[in-house]
């Protein structure tokens, strides 16, 4: 049993102080994820890998974690947690009122980690995607969660669904064709 499924047990039995060793433990795992998933994102992205973290830790609970089952429990929520933050960001952008589709100047800094793969709309039409995938096959959605929006390889993503990693690998191969159909349809 990994130390994080015992401090979510702990956490679990009404230990105050689990959550605050739970953070340190899980942070830079999530923070590696973060980084990975924002170095897919837009150029334009302002949301920043540390940043996306802690607003993920805020909405899975901060420091009244709720009842995790374990650790695929935890890191599906994470992801689910990332993938609103990230889908909630790109509306916001889009939206009229907050300057819609002005183009967005980018000052060269050091400590950014930016690189371009997906701009808003696209982002907006997986999310779209990924919903009507859910509602045909959820597990192979959470799937998809965990690779586009946290980055988890699919070993690591088979880990936290708790199938096989060749199970994993048949799901990501007709998970990544239903959407692609969906997306094209659309």
């Amino acid at each position: 049993m990994s130390d994080i499924t015992v401090m979510l047990q702990q956490i679990e039995q009404g230990d105050a102080q689990a959550a605050d060793r739970l953070l340190p433990v899980v942070y830079e795992e999530l923070r590696r994820l973060a980084a990975h998933k924002m170095s897919r994102e837009n150029p334009g992205q302002t949301l920043q890998a540390t940043a996306l973290v802690h607003e993920a830790w805020l909405r899975l609970g901060g420091d009244r974690q709720p009842a995790w089952q374990n650790r695929a429990h935890f890191f599906a929520a994470a992801a689910e947690a990332m993938r609103r933050i990230l889908i909630d960001n790109a509306r916001r952008k889009h939206a009229g009122r907050h300057g819609g589709h002005v183009e967005r100047v980018e000052l060269p800094l050091d400590n950014l980690e930016l690189a371009a793969e997906m701009d808003d709309e696209q982002l907006l039409a997986m999310h779209e995607a990924l919903d009507h995938l859910a509602a045909h096959d959820a597990m192979k959605a959470e799937l998809v969660k965990l690779r586009f929006f946290v980055g988890l390889t699919l070993e690591d993503s088979a880990k936290v669904l708790q199938i096989s990693t060749p199970t994993a690998k048949r799901y990501w191969a007709y998970a990544r064709a239903w959407l692609y159909r969906w997306m094209k349809t659309k």
